[in-house]
């Protein structure tokens, strides 16, 4: 599943090529959408809110919140006109026109068509967004300390704490505070700490293609441990887990003593 820093860079760039434009053809390759046509409707921006993508668009008298979603296998696609596409036309799940652009969202896991007032109800649940403007430490934090028993390494998923937080990043933030991902929350030794190096970790890679936690990106070199079979500070074999979710957890047994 896609980081938070990889959806930023999706909306800024269908921002950037859709903003103000106005639709010429719409598609909705989703059951529930499909008679909606929106051509003719104005596109006035596109945002992201952890790991949700927010692309408003005004047909009047309505003014509506098309809200889609990664997950696993997702993405979104810019074209020229007569492009080929880079990913099976099946795959397609949303289709926006412009005059210049072709916007394609493949294999999205979530595709709705909200009445903007109700956009709350999809992201509202939510904690503060590691690159929003509403980003707030202590609320992080206080939301985190809701669960004390918790381990870490699920807190730090679980988007209602903090939003845009994905596997890469759960496992490389235990790693630089040298925990464990089974750790309790309460026994982190500087939560706060662990939560400000989450937001310099998104906002140092948000305008990358790869992300890197170790300031390399030299292939196999942007982890220390996350899919590593040895540490890449010591050395020690990497030991591997699967949480209560079957996402695999990676710690350094040297570094992330307990």
């Amino acid at each position: 599943m896609p980081e938070g820093d990889t959806v930023w860079r999706a909306a800024r760039s269908l921002d950037r090529a859709l903003a103000g434009h106005v639709l010429t053809r719409t598609t909705f390759r989703v059951p529930q959408l499909a008679t909606v046509d929106l051509t003719g409707g104005i596109l006035r921006r596109t945002l992201s809110r952890g790991k949700h993508l927010l692309t408003h668009i005004d047909d009047a008298p309505q003014h509506w919140t098309l809200h889609t979603h990664f997950k696993m296998e997702g993405s979104w696609h810019i074209y020229q006109h007569g492009q080929r596409w880079r990913r099976p036309a099946h795959e397609a799940r949303v289709v926006l026109e412009t005059v210049d652009r072709v916007c394609v969202g493949f294999a999205l896991g979530i595709v709705e068509l909200l009445p903007r007032s109700e956009e709350e109800r999809a992201v509202g649940h939510l904690g503060p967004d590691l690159l929003g403007d509403d980003w707030d430490v202590e609320e992080a934090v206080r939301r985190l300390c809701l669960q004390p028993d918790r381990p870490v390494g699920e807190a730090l998923l679980d988007q209602r704490n903090l939003a845009g937080i994905g596997n890469i990043y759960r496992n490389e933030l235990c790693f630089l505070a040298g925990i464990r991902p089974t750790r309790h929350v309460a026994d982190v030794p500087d939560l706060p700490r662990l939560v400000k190096r989450a937001k310099a970790l998104l906002e140092a890679n948000k305008e990358r293609t790869e992300q890197t936690t170790t300031g390399d990106l030299g292939k196999g070199r942007r982890s220390w441990v996350y899919r590593q079979r040895q540490c890449r500070r010591c050395g020690t074999a990497v030991e591997v887990a699967q949480d209560d979710r079957d996402r695999a957890m990676y710690w350094c047994p040297q570094c992330q003593p307990g």
